[in-house]
């Protein structure tokens, strides 16, 4: 995978590139990261990006130009890439589209800034826009580091582990299991003995019901976008069950229930 992020400020990339993940994932050959200027592809001596709106109004906006030759440009040393606007009015970025976008041989990722890019760049240069969220930042480059990082993350070999990325959240439309590391003991609060039992069809069936208990009290949308496994089935079969005493015990020792009944 090769990312070309096109950028009026390139120098925010560097700490990027060279940390955590990403910087393994490219000393190993797994994904290439470069950034290029869009100000290089400006004319003029001061090189201008931005002019102000026609029909008025608030702000600049990101001049067609250099935005046009930037993206030719780097479209040459990749084909194949697709390129992606990060905008607020893009569609919501999510753990599909970075399993998507992870089959991809190249990504440019074009980094608005100001009010906006003129329009005729969106309609006949950008292949897809893309948003992070339903917020305004000041530029795009913040959001093209999270895309980034996230579809690094879904490349094979990425993580080490060959199953890794399968394991995090969303991955399977619910969210990850708990984890525990040592001490044993924090502040009272003991590791659940599972874990420490050696029993590994224990321990799995325990991360299947802790992920279930944080998606059901987080986000318990994911769980009614997805058929559920058998295990997951018989796991919340025995919630029920577990519910029905409680409700059928206070039915017996509630508020109302009188001295002699319980």
């Amino acid at each position: 995978m090769v990312f070309n992020v096109l950028t009026i400020f390139p120098e925010m990339f560097k700490p990027f590139w060279e940390h955590g993940i990403v910087r393994r994932a490219i000393e190993s050959g797994i994904i290439a990261g470069f950034t290029t200027n869009i100000r290089d592809f400006a004319k003029g001596r001061h090189k201008v990006t931005d002019d102000r709106p026609y029909g008025g109004g608030s702000g600049m906006i990101m001049k067609p130009e250099p935005l046009a030759a930037a993206i030719r440009a780097v479209r040459k040393q990749v084909p194949d890439s697709k390129t992606v606007l990060l905008s607020p009015q893009g569609s919501v970025f999510n753990q599909n589209t970075a399993r998507e976008f992870a089959q991809l041989k190249g990504l440019i990722l074009v980094c608005g800034r100001y009010e906006g890019v003129d329009e005729r760049i969106c309609l006949n240069y950008i292949d897809e826009e893309i948003s992070i969220g339903d917020f305004v930042l000041t530029g795009g480059e913040l959001a093209a580091m999270v895309l980034m990082d996230a579809v690094t993350r879904m490349i094979p070999g990425a993580l080490g582990g060959e199953n890794a990325a399968n394991q995090d959240s969303f991955a399977e439309d619910r969210l990850e299991h708990a984890h525990y590391t040592r001490p044993q003991n924090f502040e009272d609060e003991q590791v659940p003995s599972v874990l420490l039992s050696g029993d590994h069809q224990a321990i799995d069936r325990w991360r299947i019901e802790t992920a279930l208990k944080r998606t059901f009290l987080k986000r318990k949308d994911l769980l009614l976008k997805r058929p559920l496994s058998t295990e997951e089935k018989e796991i919340l079969r025995q919630w029920c069950f577990e519910i029905q005493k409680i409700i059928c015990a206070e039915s017996v020792h509630g508020i109302d229930a009188l001295p002699g009944d319980q």
